[in-house]
């Protein structure tokens, strides 16, 4: 694989050309098949110059940071690309710029990619954290427990080529509940998942999102990355992963293969809240000061989500659960958004099921109805998902680390001896 930037009017246009061993079908880290459209995607800068959120230099204590490098470090150049080029990369990628020894070593020990250019310096680490910001209630927990950090919001864009399958999404709305905030908030503007012709459009791989912010790491002072991955996502091989307890997450854990390409670049993938579970990323969104923008739902508009897709079905079940309130929605058993409920366990985000069936009020009478006869869950079986996993705080990068904790230990406490052994036993009962 080949891969160069080319840049015109802060639009940062990424080719990938592939080698002849390299076909359109690639896989990525989590296992899903995905077939390449086109060659060509674009990620489209604020511009710094013009000023605005997250566009100006950080301040420190000691006055202005130093002036914005030319141009991104060729290490933030390489790792932006490989987050859209590494399905299909197979044996080695050679990218437009040289990068550092530590970023060729990440590659070559993680991934047995043999990477380069070599001859850059290392990348120094900056001094900030900004978070990945969706508007879901994950990642506005993020934001309410490190309410300093600027926001950089991932929109995504048509492309000029390729044809928009999915125009339900509504990304504008996304953008324009972030900027309601009222925190320091950058968006960035993409069209690279468009990239995909199967399944649909989506990220080439999940780390995509932060293509954005890795090319403005320089230019924001950054030395981390922050994202709404919670317990589910990081240790309990939660969505369409594994189902069990992954301490080696790939994608996620710090020793993990993505974790060391990022730290090799300065900007190590921090989780702050991985030790909790999706129900108190919801309590903590929703008794914030960003409550009213938190948007789950891809499909809805201004007035709110849309309530008929899958995702609504599924947060609406968490939300009623920390409520302790009946489940308020339209949808009924048989539709196809509802079908895998209908069918025994194991469940994507299962102990998000369990602790929803357990708190819900007349579950029986919802779509969750058969879900729940087969788990058998009470609230005692899952208020360990009430507390924090006390590893998921020990691997935060030290400069954000006690911060995180303190958050953790007044809003939740942490896990005994017992409910440690529930997470880390997950998948084996």
């Amino acid at each position: 694989m080949r891969v160069g930037w080319t840049v015109e009017d802060g639009r940062w246009r990424l080719r990938l050309r592939l080698d002849p061993a390299e076909g359109l079908t690639g896989t990525v880290t989590d296992g899903q098949r995905v077939v390449l459209a086109t060659d060509t995607c674009h990620i489209r800068l604020p511009d710094a110059a013009a000023g605005g959120s997250g566009a100006g230099l950080p301040v420190t204590a000691s006055g202005p940071a130093p002036a914005e490098p030319a141009e991104p470090h060729g290490d933030l150049r390489a790792l932006a690309a490989w987050t859209v080029a590494a399905p299909w990369t197979a044996g080695r990628i050679v990218f437009d710029r040289p990068i550092s020894p530590a970023l060729a070593e990440a590659f070559r020990e993680g991934w047995g990619i043999d990477a380069g250019p070599v001859g850059e310096d290392p990348r120094p680490a900056g001094s900030r954290l900004a978070i990945s910001y969706s508007g879901g209630a994950d990642s506005a927990a993020v934001a309410a427990i490190l309410p300093d950090a600027p926001l950089v919001h991932f929109r995504r864009v048509p492309h000029p080529r390729v044809p928009n399958r999915w125009t339900h999404y509504r990304s504008d709305v996304l953008a324009g509940l972030a900027r309601e905030t009222g925190r320091d908030v950058t968006v960035v503007e993409s069209d690279l998942e468009f990239l995909l012709r199967e399944p649909r459009p989506g990220y080439p791989e999940h780390h995509a999102v932060l293509a954005g912010a890795v090319l403005l790491a320089g230019r924001m002072d950054l030395g981390g990355l922050a994202l709404g991955y919670e317990i589910g996502s990081r240790w309990l091989g939660g969505g369409r992963y594994v189902h069990r307890f992954t301490p080696d997450n790939p994608m996620w854990s710090p020793h993990g293969r993505w974790g060391r390409l990022f730290a090799a670049a300065g900007l190590p993938l921090v989780l702050p809240a991985g030790g909790i579970s999706e129900a108190m990323t919801m309590r903590l969104a929703l008794n914030s000061k960003l409550r009213d923008q938190v948007r789950w739902c891809l499909r809805g508009d201004g007035a709110g989500p849309c309530g008929r897709c899958g995702k609504c079905l599924y947060k609406e079940l968490i939300q009623a659960a920390v409520e302790r309130r009946p489940l308020n929605t339209t949808i009924t058993a048989d539709r196809p958004v509802a079908r895998k409920w209908q069918q025994p366990p194991p469940y994507g985000g299962q102990e998000m099921i369990e602790y929803g069936c357990a708190r819900v009020p007349g579950i029986e009478h919802t779509p969750f109805a058969v879900a729940a006869g087969h788990l058998k869950a009470t609230v005692e079986s899952t208020r360990w998902l009430e507390r924090c996993y006390p590893p998921a705080v020990a691997e935060i990068p030290r400069p954000w680390r006690a911060a995180v904790e303190k958050v953790m230990a007044d809003e939740f406490g942490f896990m005994d001896e017992q409910d440690v052994r529930r997470v880390e036993s997950w998948g084996r009962r």
